[in-house]
């Protein structure tokens, strides 16, 4: 068990760059199986749950080499998917996408329930809507998920239950594989989908659209194909870098920014009293995200009228909505959140009142945040969800004296050696094995 050890109040200063997004780099990790080709993946970040699917992947026969941040992808002929690492698999929520990765080259097979953060209970029916539409048939049981695709056969259109990110990241998975063209209705265009997009494209695998309306794909019944695929960076870990600088009263440039997934957050931080300027703008090294270098200026913030909540793309990412909590601290009078789509992790955010923020929390979904609120430093345990826990560490950071927040591994399981980049911009803090 790791714990950050945290000597707050620092003001910060220079340039950090955003890393590589781990739920795009899952999404293209699942959909590398249906290649029978090479996959070269460049650009991944390296985090415990990029790790937990290398673990998977390896235990179902492929061959994994690494070097740095390029993972070279090589699968066996066959799939062992009876001796899947179980253990690794239930420590991530988006083992889920192996269903339909799998589908198109084994007829049956089973798949550890999923793990990664504790939000409360999550349906898997959309997914097993969309994926009945194919003729594949999912019985769930206690040890996880049962799948048979014998009745494989193509459909001409999917409703998705919901818009959500990962069921539309299923159905593309699952269309690319049938010889056939497939209209996708309610799929999102979030930043994540639209990298499976990119990478299924290289595949030869016809899309057209981008989500936010129809997705049409016309699958390939067989893909065998040597590609190299670049991933884009991590709007959400941009915004855990702009909250950090707005609570810490910090001068910060934060470099690469994929800007098409933050515009509303900078939009509702403007209203706010928020001050930034656009330094820079270029393309991602996939020649296809827009990037921008950001600058955080120093600002008084107001907190809005209206309340903050998240939305399917292109509204306020429901991943971002927490920093906004952090946010709310500096910001004078009282900010509303209403967390809608998870049970659990508006609760999260009382965990700041051990900071001395001032919480009221209204139901599951939704608080009442007070300030501009004085930090004190405090001794925790972390969150067991990735979000909660990186606000906690942003308050942290602004809290004068020393704090600590033990068994950080929600917060490894999505961002990459925060310790030196954030020492790398005037932070003090360290990491201590436990």
């Amino acid at each position: 068990m790791q714990s950050f050890i945290v000597k707050g109040g620092k003001k910060l200063k220079g340039k950090i760059k955003v890393n590589s997004s781990k739920n795009a780099t899952v999404a293209l990790l699942a959909a590398s199986l249906i290649n029978q080709g090479r996959t070269t993946l460049k650009n991944v970040p390296q985090i415990e749950e990029v790790n937990r699917w290398i673990e998977v992947l390896e235990s179902l026969g492929v061959k994994i080499e690494k070097k740095g941040r390029t993972l070279k992808i090589i699968p066996p002929q066959k799939l062992k998917t009876n001796q899947i690492n179980r253990k690794s698999a239930q420590k991530t929520r988006s083992v889920i996408l192996l269903v339909a990765a799998l589908a198109g080259r084994n007829k049956k097979y089973t798949i550890p329930q999923a793990g990664g953060c504790k939000l409360g209970s999550r349906t898997i029916k959309p997914h097993l809507y969309a994926l009945e539409n194919f003729g594949i048939n999912i019985q769930v049981t206690s040890n996880g998920y049962k799948v048979n695709s014998e009745k494989l056969h193509p459909t001409d259109k999917v409703v998705l239950y919901e818009s959500g990110d990962t069921v539309t990241e299923t159905t593309l998975m699952m269309a690319s594989q049938v010889p056939f063209q497939t209209v996708i209705k309610m799929a999102t265009s979030n930043y994540m989908v639209q990298d499976l997009i990119f990478f299924l494209k290289k595949l030869g695998v016809k899309i057209e659209g981008k989500g936010c309306d129809n997705l049409k794909i016309t699958g390939k019944k067989s893909i065998k194909k040597n590609i190299e695929y670049t991933i884009s960076e991590d709007p959400i870990e941009a915004m855990f870098f702009i909250s950090l600088a707005i609570v810490t009263q910090s001068h910060l440039i934060i470099e690469r920014c994929p800007i098409d997934f933050l515009e509303l957050e900078l939009l509702k931080l403007e209203k706010m009293g928020q001050k930034y300027n656009i330094l820079k703008k270029y393309k991602s090294y996939n020649k296809q995200t827009n990037l921008v270098d950001l600058e955080i200026i120093p600002s008084k913030l107001v907190a809005l009228e209206e309340k903050i909540h998240g939305l399917p793309f292109p509204g306020i990412n429901m991943d971002n909505l927490p920093f906004f909590a952090s946010i709310a601290l500096k910001a004078k009078g009282k900010t509303f959140l209403h967390d809608w789509s998870y049970e659990n992790r508006a609760v999260y955010l009382t965990e700041l009142k051990r900071l001395g923020a001032k919480v009221t929390l209204l139901d599951p979904h939704r608080v009442y945040i007070e300030g501009p609120t004085k930090l004190k430093a405090t001794t925790m345990i972390s969150p067991p969800a990735l979000r909660p826990a990186a606000l906690i560490l942003v308050a942290m950071l602004a809290a004068k004296g020393k704090s600590v927040l033990k068994d950080v591994y929600s917060i490894n399981r999505g961002y990459e050696d925060l310790e030196n980049r954030l020492k790398n911009i005037g932070a003090e803090l360290e990491i201590k094995e436990v």
